[in-house]
């Protein structure tokens, strides 16, 4: 009993953290954003943010991993409505590029998160997200609509196109002008991919 109270004690001070980061993350970025006004804000030490995440860089890897998750789902249910895989794909592909216009995505995931994080698709959310693709290519290449080349490079090149196309929304000034050209390019770039286009 009372190691599953520690344990469902310890899960509601990450999902604290979690949720006050995500939202200071958001509001003033990473670099400005004082782990000790954060933790202050849910009652909580430094000590507990060390406990559960090791440092800020940690927490902040938490708050992406929640945030692109998210997107994925998202990106999911969009393409469920579809009416066929290719589409499904295509439709993913571009709800991805357009969560960058939301203001938590841009700051967090797009901004700070390659900054601090590294290359994104490296993180764990990406792969995920990937291993998703890859699939959904080969279901493709399997019914012949899409040509027969190495799925893996094929999830990767679509991935990082629609990754590529939101980084470069969430860096411009003037990002729905941009979203535009964006997602009609990467669409030109994908149905390359297509055995017979239409």
């Amino acid at each position: 009993m009372a190691g599953e109270r520690r344990s469902k004690m310890m899960e509601e001070t990450r999902g604290k953290l979690i949720s006050a980061a995500r939202h200071v993350f958001a509001e003033k970025g990473y670099a400005a954003t004082s782990m000790d006004d954060l933790t202050a804000m849910v009652g909580l030490t430094r000590g507990a943010l060390y406990h559960n995440f090791g440092d800020k860089r940690g927490l902040l890897l938490a708050v992406v991993n929640q945030i692109d998750g998210e997107m994925a789902a998202h990106a999911a249910a969009v393409g469920s409505r579809a009416d066929n895989g290719w589409d499904a794909l295509m439709a993913e592909g571009v709800a991805y590029i357009e969560m960058a216009l939301k203001p938590e995505v841009q700051r967090i995931v797009l901004l700070d998160g390659p900054a601090v994080l590294g290359d994104p698709s490296q993180w764990p959310s990406q792969s995920n997200c990937l291993q998703a693709t890859v699939r959904k290519v080969e279901d493709l290449m399997a019914q012949g609509i899409i040509k027969p080349i190495d799925a893996e490079a094929a999830a990767r090149l679509l991935s990082g196109a629609a990754l590529n196309a939101a980084l470069w929304i969430a860096a411009n000034d003037h990002p729905q002008d941009v979203l535009k050209k964006a997602v009609e390019a990467f669409r030109c770039l994908a149905e390359g991919m297509l055995a017979v286009r239409n």
